[in-house]
């Protein structure tokens, strides 16, 4: 039995082969409708690959800074920064907790942060965008050491002082040193400006938290944003603020929250990426059935005859399934090549928020597989119709 069963497997394998060289030899006596299906699969594959390298960096952009040994605490319930309420005494109770690393004059790296909504005008065009003043405690440069200032200096406690990102003061009116802004009713004078490590494509300007609660008449932080001694050090924090019943914060890593921030954005981002790529994708696949549907209306004779001499079927239909993925590997490649060629570390800023497209090889395996799959569905109809069909009713055809 085993032996039976190995001599059909060798006998389909020998004829998958046989069929699929003689439709390969027949390209060229088709080739509209090949280069129909490549050209096909090419924008599918380009614009899916292209699209989704928006998502790709924008995670990178977001996750430029991300430090496994820093975390957050937020109220209890909330999401996002922005539902969070920490009321002051809260925060000075958590400097005092297990875990957090000290700076160089023996305090907790403990920084209490307030976010406050505002709007830029854009240089270039005028429009209004929304930004964030970020109100900070004193440790600030102690908690994000890849904050680097380029020119003026930092703001001081109790002043209306602010210091603007490089891109706000590029992008937007009024961040230069010695510009001020008007806010709640009041001018702020911008005193610095500052690059953000590997984050350099958003507008956040940061003041003193204490004095920005003031202007807006509120008494309570956003969030606390602590260096932790080590990342593991995360789950002795985490279980001090569990036994600790008059602390009501939760501690999340900072990748997590990042990751979670970043939820709607890339929401957005791959839901455009499919629903175009799955458009053009639809056309790619009609292409390649009718290429291959050609095949079979052309060779029916040629078919039939092969299933009479001890073809089977098996073999036909995996033969124009292998046929078709074929063709659709060229279009793959070189949609993926045109997406890295034209768009790889091309800037965007959709919602006001910068970042560089990134190409990547994950991104051009999935336009592979993306392509794979469109020849295989639009060869399955072709294929079987070609093995179904009766061997005396093919051989009588015309």
């Amino acid at each position: 039995m085993r032996w039976r069963e190995g001599r059909r497997i060798v006998t389909f394998f020998k004829q998958l082969g046989m069929l699929l060289r003689m439709n390969l030899l027949s390209v060229p006596q088709r080739l509209g409708l090949v280069c129909t299906t490549v050209i096909g699969v090419t924008c599918a594959v380009g614009v899916l690959v292209s699209m989704l390298a928006m998502g790709v960096g924008a995670r990178r952009e977001a996750m430029g800074n991300v430090r496994p040994d820093r975390a957050t605490l937020l109220s209890v319930g909330a999401l996002q920064p922005g539902q969070s309420s920490i009321p002051k005494d809260t925060a000075v109770l958590a400097r005092d907790l297990p875990g957090i690393r000290r700076n160089a004059r023996g305090e907790p790296i403990a920084v209490p942060q307030a976010f406050m909504g505002m709007q830029a005008r854009k240089k270039v065009s005028g429009t209004l965008v929304g930004f964030t003043i970020v109100g900070s405690g004193a440790d600030l440069t102690d908690y994000s050491p890849e904050l680097h200032l380029t020119s003026g200096r930092m703001f001081r406690p109790g002043l209306r002082e602010l210091i603007a990102s490089n891109y706000c003061a590029r992008e937007y009116e009024h961040f230069g040193v010695g510009d001020k802004r008007l806010i709640q009713g009041g001018d702020w004078l911008v005193v610095g400006n500052f690059d953000l490590g590997r984050t350099s494509g958003t507008c956040v300007a940061y003041a003193d938290a204490n004095t920005l609660l003031s202007a807006f008449g509120r008494d309570t932080y956003n969030e606390i944003n602590v260096m932790l001694q080590s990342p593991a050090a995360f789950t002795v924090l985490d279980n001090a603020i569990k036994a600790n019943p008059v602390l009501h914060v939760v501690a999340k890593r900072e990748a997590e929250l990042v990751a979670e921030g970043m939820q709607q954005l890339n929401g957005i981002l791959n839901f455009v990426a499919y629903f175009v790529g799955a458009i053009l994708a639809v056309a790619a696949t009609i292409g390649a059935a009718n290429s291959l549907y050609a095949v079979v209306d052309g060779r029916r004779r040629e078919l039939a005859t092969l299933r009479a001499v001890g073809f089977g079927g098996l073999p036909v239909i995996a033969s124009l399934l292998s046929e078709a993925m074929l063709l659709a590997l060229p279009g793959a490649g070189i949609g993926a090549g045109l997406a890295w060629l034209f768009f790889n570390g091309r800037a965007a800023s959709p919602f006001g928020f910068q970042f560089h497209l990134a190409v990547t090889p994950s991104l051009a395996l999935l336009g592979i597989i993306w392509a794979l799959c469109m020849g295989l569905v639009g060869g399955l109809l072709p294929a079987v119709r070609a093995a179904h069909v009766p061997v005396t009713v093919a051989l009588r055809a015309t």
